[in-house]
């Protein structure tokens, strides 16, 4: 089956930012001979098993399984014997423009208005009267490669209450009503919006120039108040560990995997999608290849953008205070993190022994 690295090989785009570029280029020669090459060595029998070099750009299909295995095992011991919740909160197509022009700061605005959304009505004695946490993950594609900037977020079933005593537990459904989160949710962001027109950092270029003006950004904004905005609650998880493990194929997914792409004659790329606006059908498209490289870099990230990000008793700075007590409140083991070591998995496939020596050449250009 074709893989995007093949179609990457045979188009050439004329018109690519440097982040496009950059991701392009490293898929095109992962693990190929342009990146070089590594050796694991067994320290039990000596055997020696040659690769070519990954490139780890987060946006290659063949980089992320062991990124996100990593990731997963070092969330665990973060898990609250509670149900999770999963929450995706959408933005009005009218904004694609103004966000594909402006990616770094207002994909950190949508991020920060959910998760501030969140945190914030779980605060309200009306509704659970305790700080929660929030892990959010941004994902710019839809099913078909288009552009739909959205939000992931997993949000656990309680939280530390007000007054630092207790754990409050919600009940099954979701504690927060989602035409509420959904009103605050636009109201933030909007807020937000309009600031940062204010301060001048937002970019208007082509067929958004006319944006520029006040008056007409403020419009926008006008109708943007009168719409709905889409936030919808998935079914609860099963257990805690179930949450992480499906967030892990969130956090670490790309536009594309290579099992979706069905077929490449080296003018056309076929590929599978589910159409969620019809009753989630499995259907196959079909784009010219100049297209469909198009569209997927159209979801290549700013360089060291943060693209999974943490609120609440998730946040950094809490874990060792509140979501450590969250623990203790709740009879849980105390909080002990885990630094996965980035080998602890590789396995001699001869002997079976774990203790595997990477050995890089002088002239290895890349890591593993």
């Amino acid at each position: 089956m074709p893989e995007l690295q093949d179609i990457f090989a045979q188009v050439y785009l004329n018109s690519m930012s440097s982040d496009q570029a950059k991701a392009f280029n490293m898929i095109r020669h992962c693990r190929t001979a342009s990146l070089g090459s590594h050796s694991d060595v067994c320290t039990e029998c000596g055997a020696v098993d040659v690769s070519y070099n990954s490139c780890r750009n987060r946006h290659c299909p063949k980089c992320q399984h062991s990124v996100q295995e990593h990731w997963v095992e070092a969330q665990m011991p973060k898990l609250l014997p509670v149900g999770y919740f999963h929450i995706v909160f959408t933005i009005p197509q009218e904004l694609n423009t103004l966000v594909l022009q402006n990616q770094e700061l207002l994909y950190s605005l949508l991020i920060r208005s959910a998760g501030h959304t969140l945190t914030e009505l779980a605060k309200d004695p009306k509704y659970l009267g305790a700080t929660t946490g929030v892990t959010s993950v941004l994902h710019t594609w839809g099913q078909n490669l288009s552009f739909h900037p959205h939000v992931h977020c997993i949000v656990p079933g309680g939280g530390l209450s007000n007054d630092g005593l207790r754990f409050v537990r919600s009940s099954k459904k979701f504690f927060i009503p989602v035409k509420v989160i959904s009103k605050k949710f636009k109201g933030k962001f909007l807020y937000l919006l309009k600031q940062v027109f204010n301060e001048g950092k937002i970019s208007f270029f082509n067929n958004a120039v006319s944006l520029s003006s006040r008056s007409n950004f403020l419009s926008l904004v006008d109708s943007l108040y009168l719409k709905d905005w889409v936030v919808f609650c998935k079914k609860p998880f099963k257990s805690p560990a179930h949450v992480v493990r499906y967030l892990g194929r969130y956090t670490h997914r790309v536009a594309i995997s290579n099992s979706r792409i069905q077929a490449f004659d080296g003018k056309s790329v076929s590929f599978s999608w589910k159409d969620y606006r019809d009753g989630n059908k499995s259907k196959v498209m079909t784009l010219d290849a100049k297209e469909f490289a198009r569209r997927f870099l159209l979801h290549v990230l700013p360089t060291r953008f943060v693209k999974i990000r943490h609120y609440g008793i998730m946040c950094s700075r809490n874990i060792s205070t509140k979501l450590s007590k969250c623990m203790k409140l709740i009879g849980k083991k105390p909080l002990k993190i885990i630094t996965p070591k980035p080998n602890q998995n590789k396995i001699c496939r001869y002997c079976g022994n774990q203790n595997i020596i990477l050995f890089f050449p002088k002239h290895s250009c890349a890591g593993p």
